[in-house]
């Protein structure tokens, strides 16, 4: 299910529940039009951060090939499962084998050669000692000595690098886990000249997964360690995955002057449902009311002088916007302490105007305000909107619907 049919799936929930609303408490004796109400209540108010992410194993592998050649076999595929040592692909080895045995043969003439310099220094250090030939001739023969052994260590080197060549020319995997990619087929040529081509990717284990998100930097304050994470992706709309806060990464991106810091979860995936590459949408809990009063979000959109009416009452706040909490949708991070929120009472008799109501909010979920201090009572009834004769809903509710799109 896509954002935008939750976003509508949504809105028609609140229509519902504003009908339901209206329906129980009627209209008023002027019959044009019936205040929706909701209740104060009690309950857990959760609010959260939002952002997105993308899933991943928390260790993944490229393998590549550290020589050049033409893939002969192959041993795995996607999704298998595979061992530390297990051998996944093979080159061609005959260039490799080759090399191996030239190299070979070079060096037994290299050897030979130093053992006759060998031979021949020594009769040389023997003439020498009876000033049979001079100290020229010696010198020489000592040259050519050091030499042929020079020859030899060089030529041992190269051999060693050629067996070393035809070793990395079986791949082997470096890590226990499943293949996630394999990049090449049978037959196709691997070019290691200046970086080592990707053959396969290997995630280490897929039950353990991270999912890495960018936070904003207006609310990266309210994110520590340890914190809950609920997130959901479009395979499985309907259920919500839990993970936790691991790391703030202390790196931020800048896209178009945005500042985002790189927050990363930890996520258990026992079911496997979870795979990697998902996108998530993503609710950090940041701070959370238990048993706390709390009013419907959409009662701190009305507002009756809008709609031509007056208010009851003396509100401290003139401006209207003072009225409105910081947060508008779930998880935007923000707080409303210290501020004066508004909301109205159906009217005290029939055909009046709404009551104004003042208290200072808390934590807000978008659907729910907390009430940290104020008049408003558990149980009390409170104006979310207005429905006039034809059932259209000014005020409350298709404001909230509005700040949804």
């Amino acid at each position: 299910m896509s954002k935008r049919v939750r976003i509508v799936v949504t809105v028609a929930a609140l229509v519902a529940v504003a009908a339901a609303a209206w329906t129980l408490f009627g209209r008023d004796d002027k019959g044009s039009s019936a205040f929706l109400t909701a209740f104060a209540d009690r309950g857990t108010v959760v609010q959260s951060v939002a952002t997105t992410g993308s899933l991943t194993a928390v260790t993944t592998v490229k393998v590549g090939s550290q020589v050049s050649g033409i893939i002969a076999t192959l041993h795995t595929d996607f999704n298998r499962q595979v061992k530390q040592g297990q051998v996944l692909a093979t080159l061609d080895p005959t260039p490799f084998e080759a090399t191996v045995s030239e190299t070979r043969a070079q060096l037994d003439r290299a050897r030979i050669a130093a053992l006759d310099g060998e031979i021949k220094l020594k009769r040389q250090k023997a003439l020498f000692e009876a000033t049979l030939v001079s100290e020229d001739a010696l010198q020489s023969a000592k040259a050519v000595y050091d030499q042929a052994t020079a020859q030899v260590t060089q030529l041992e080197a190269t051999l060693k690098k050629a067996e070393t060549n035809l070793q990395y020319s079986v791949i082997r995997a470096p890590i226990d886990g499943v293949v996630v990619s394999r990049d090449y087929d049978v037959g196709q040529t691997v070019a290691a000249s200046f970086q080592a081509p990707t053959l396969f990717t290997i995630a280490e284990d897929l039950t353990r997964m991270q999912l890495t998100c960018q936070v904003d930097e207006a609310d990266i304050g309210q994110v520590k360690e340890g914190q809950t994470v609920r997130f959901s992706v479009d395979a499985y709309p309907e259920r919500d995955f839990l993970g936790k806060v691991s790391q703030i990464r202390l790196a931020p991106q800048i896209t178009n002057n945005v500042v985002t810091y790189p927050v990363i979860v930890e996520v258990a995936n026992a079911d496997l449902k979870l795979l990697p590459g998902m996108t998530a949408d993503v609710r950090v809990q940041v701070a959370q009311a238990e048993n706390a009063l709390r009013v419907p979000a959409s009662a701190l959109r009305f507002r009756p002088e809008l709609l031509g009416m007056s208010s009851q009452g003396s509100p401290r706040a003139a401006d209207p916007e003072r009225a409105a909490t910081q947060s508008q949708r779930p998880g935007d991070g923000h707080r409303a302490v210290g501020r004066t929120a508004r909301v109205y009472l159906p009217p005290a008799k029939p055909g009046g105007d709404p009551v104004a109501v003042e208290f200072v909010p808390g934590l807000t979920d978008g659907q729910f305000v907390e009430v940290r201090k104020g008049d408003l009572t558990e149980g009390a009834r409170i104006v979310v909107g207005v429905a006039t004769a034809q059932g259209q809903d000014i005020g409350g509710l298709a404001g909230m619907a509005r700040g949804r799109h």
